[in-house]
């Protein structure tokens, strides 16, 4: 059985109970040194597929799903909420962010090639080390810089790819009721919005379709599951397709203008804006694998390209941190 997928407000609802939503955020400094969270600036915009299919590049068709606008070296993070614990695989360009390894449609244990929310509340990259990542940054095709190029040793994909795995039934207790307020931090979708699509046109080229790259080095654990594999539900699942796009081709399929450019994390740290922490010094995490622990960062791949430095990655002094008890928190503005 296959659980629905809708689109409202930008958030994406997989199933009942779960939710996620693609966050705006600070491309933090490739300087060497290790941040903490950056904050949420807001969601980025998600339209269907299937309601520009007849200006989208013709190749999406086939997988559906979504799309969204980001600039070239920007920088992501995916946000979870689900009333009941559900088992998420996340991929850039089919290769899976947890392990290095390249998509397969079953959970595996060894290594751990899923994370699990509400355990996990957020992912902000690649897993490069027992609770490090390196950050999600957004590049074009075409020019080695994902990790799908380097990894694979061709980029054909691009975007991001999710399987979501329900609970087996009985597995959990049945989610309680909520108030309204918690049903809007936890994601629940609210009522439909009508969107009238563009007068068809041609297809548009993929030219514009955006992968992504390793970014700066992030404090962030990579919880591993308490629950066992034998919690999941293999025949009760959501697949989506999350293609990337960057602003020009966004606005030529949807006639809108993409988000403004990002603020920077020198910007962000001379206003004293706070970063974000976890109390989560006693749990236990992935340690990451020897595949993902050796892609190359954005910056590391620059210097092999240009002879002049292409991205400003000045160190930045962070602060205040606030120190955050659990996922149900401001880091996103909205929880």
């Amino acid at each position: 059985m296959s659980l629905d997928v809708q689109v409202a407000n930008d958030r994406i609802h997989l199933g009942e109970h779960f939710s996620l939503a693609f966050q705006r955020t600070l491309r933090i400094p490739d300087d060497g040194r290790t941040y903490p969270l950056p904050p949420g600036l807001g969601m980025f915009p998600v339209r269907r597929v299937d309601d520009f299919k007849h200006r989208v590049p013709s190749d999406w068709v086939k997988h559906g799903g979504v799309f969204l606008p980001m600039f070239q070296r920007e920088a992501m993070w995916l946000s979870f909420a689900s009333r009941t614990p559900h088992a998420l695989k996340v991929a850039v360009g089919k290769v899976c962010a947890l392990t290095g390894e390249r998509w397969r449609e079953r959970l595996m244990k060894k290594p751990q090639n899923y994370l699990v929310a509400p355990q996990q509340p957020w992912l902000d990259g690649i897993c490069v080390g027992r609770g490090r990542i390196r950050q999600f940054v957004a590049m074009p095709l075409g020019m080695g810089y994902t990790v799908e190029g380097q990894v694979t040793g061709e980029e054909r994909f691009g975007g991001i790819q999710l399987k979501l795995f329900a609970p087996k039934p009985g597995r959990f207790p049945e989610p309680r009721g909520f108030s309204a307020s918690e049903m809007c931090a936890l994601g629940a979708p609210p009522p439909p919005m009508a969107c009238a699509a563009p007068a068809p046109q041609r297809a548009r080229s993929s030219t514009g379709a955006m992968g992504l790259g390793a970014g700066g080095r992030m404090k962030q654990k990579i919880y591993p599951d308490d629950f066992g594999l034998d919690s999941w539900d293999a025949h009760n699942t959501a697949r989506l397709y999350v293609h990337i796009v960057n602003s020009e081709l966004w606005r030529e399929i949807t006639g809108e203008a993409p988000p403004p450019s990002p603020v920077t994390a020198k910007e962000y740290a001379a206003r004293g804006l706070p970063w974000f922490d976890l109390y989560d010094e006693h749990a236990p995490s992935l340690k990451g694998t020897r595949t993902l622990k050796g892609v190359r960062s954005v910056k590391e791949l620059d210097a092999e390209k240009s002879t002049l430095p292409l991205q400003d990655d000045e160190p930045v002094s962070p602060g205040p941190l606030k120190k955050l008890w659990n996922a149900l928190t401001v880091r996103d503005g909205q929880w």
